[in-house]
């Protein structure tokens, strides 16, 4: 795949040894290469505006991990099923309260992000994302994974075994080739073995998405613990005391990653985001040229249909329409970006005409009695011969034009099953009897109106 091929290039780039458990020199982390990348799409003249103006929000997001980059943070979304405590994991992470903690449901209703106190230096922002299952969820669950999507690490927050819904999110996450840690919250509700026998579980559940030394227990936002205290007169009396919080391991894990590896993971996240733009960019530039292309392709096939139906000299009309045809060919590879000249469009055509003949012959049988039979026509039947041989001319067109339109998409290659198996494609590909009747209609209202038009 594509992405897994930009992921290894990436981590070529900005890699420069082997991950340890040890803080690694801020040089052995180089962004650079990938910023460069960033403002070379961002700066790409050869973008079309429309393109650009559709894919707006895209851009600004390329230019916020540019300003990210450069800055040396790492961004973390703190993602999750709602209530299970993923904000007030967030606010003991920080050692404050950032985020908004809800009691009955979710309270998080975009995202948010704070920098983590103990790891400015570091640059690690925390990001605090919708529950993937309030009430409004689809449009909340969206902007969760979009949030997860341009984040460098993923920290999934659980409070029991993970339901479907759940695992199934986990496997999204995954495969947008982020790190994921799973923080098992509210790990003060089990005895340290139901702990102990619930995180083996879960690390099973979890294997080939999340790493097993990646799946910790937390209690972010522990219950009161209740005592009994007995007094001097010996009466008993029930006295709550705060729980204790548990987040050091996580915290532990996470300032650890940001510190060895974290401009990587940035980098990277930023240059795979840039890869998906940039397959977009192609996929609405491909989209625009196919559309200005079979426009094009239109055109032609009308011009060339009335042309030869408009023709009294019996056969001179099919060599007159081949200058047409080349003519086409010309146009459609300064849309494509590859101009051809007037001589290699001629060849072109040549060839596409030639594996053309020898599929459809009896086709071109007809079209040559057609035109020769109109010469001695007269009246209406001489309309309908024209239409008809007109049509058969606009098909050749359509056949000649996307025969031509696949060689350029191909950057002017056949590929390696040649012209032959390319041209067969093109014809079998196409409904022939659609392409007649509509060519025939368009032609006799022109021929009866020469004025009509659509």
């Amino acid at each position: 795949m594509a992405s897994d091929t930009l992921w290894r290039r990436l981590r070529g780039w900005v890699a420069r040894g082997p991950a340890v458990a040890t803080p690694a020199p801020r040089a052995a982390t180089d962004p650079t290469p990938v910023a460069d990348s960033l403002r070379a799409l961002l700066d790409d003249p050869t973008i079309p505006a429309a393109v650009r103006s559709e894919l707006a929000g895209d851009f600004g997001r390329i230019e916020a991990m540019l300003d990210k980059l450069e800055r040396g943070e790492l961004h973390v979304a703190v993602f999750g099923r709602v209530s299970t405590g993923k904000s007030a994991l967030g606010n003991a992470l920080l050692g404050r309260e950032a985020f908004a903690v809800g009691v009955l449901h979710g309270t998080t209703t975009d995202a948010e992000h704070a920098m983590l106190d103990e790891a400015q230096h570091d640059g690690l922002v925390l990001i605090d994302t919708p529950g993937i299952n309030e009430l409004d969820g689809e449009a909340r669950e969206r902007l969760a994974f979009e949030v997860a999507e341009v984040s460098d690490l993923v920290v999934f927050v659980g409070d029991g075994d993970l339901t479907r819904e759940e695992l199934d999110a986990l496997k999204t996450l995954a495969a947008t080739q982020r790190p994921l840690l799973l923080a098992l919250n509210k790990a003060d509700r089990y005895r340290p073995d139901e702990l102990h026998s619930l995180l083996q579980h879960l690390r099973r559940r979890v294997a080939g998405l999340v790493r097993a030394e990646d799946v910790l227990a937390v209690a972010a936002r522990p219950a009161p613990q209740r005592l009994v205290e007995i007094d001097a007169r010996g009466h008993e009396h029930l006295r709550e005391q705060a729980g204790t919080l548990d987040v050091a391991a996580l915290r532990e894990r996470l300032l650890a990653i940001a510190a060895r590896e974290g401009k990587t993971l940035s980098a990277i996240n930023a240059g795979l985001y840039a890869g998906r733009l940039t397959d977009q960019v192609s996929a609405r530039i491909a989209q625009t040229r196919q559309a200005v292309a079979a426009k094009l392709i239109r055109q032609y096939c009308l011009a060339k249909g009335v042309a030869v139906a408009l023709n009294p000299i019996p056969v001179a009309d099919l060599l007159a329409a081949a200058g047409l045809d080349a003519a086409m060919v010309v146009q459609l590879s300064r849309v494509y970006g590859l101009p051809l000249t007037r001589a290699e469009s001629g060849r072109l055509v040549a060839v596409i005409s030639a594996q053309l003949a020898a599929l459809m012959g009896a086709i071109w049988g007809m079209q040559l009695v057609a035109s020769a039979l109109k010469g001695v026509s007269a009246g209406l039947s001489v309309l309908i011969t024209a239409a008809a041989q007109g049509a058969l001319g606009w098909y050749a067109t359509v056949l000649i034009g996307r025969a031509a339109e696949r060689y350029l998409v191909a950057g002017k290659s056949w590929g390696e099953a040649g012209a032959k198996r390319a041209v067969a494609d093109i014809v079998a590909g196409l409904d022939r009897d659609s392409i007649l009747r509509e060519a025939r209609e368009e032609i006799l209202l022109r021929l009866r109106n020469p004025g009509a038009a659509r």
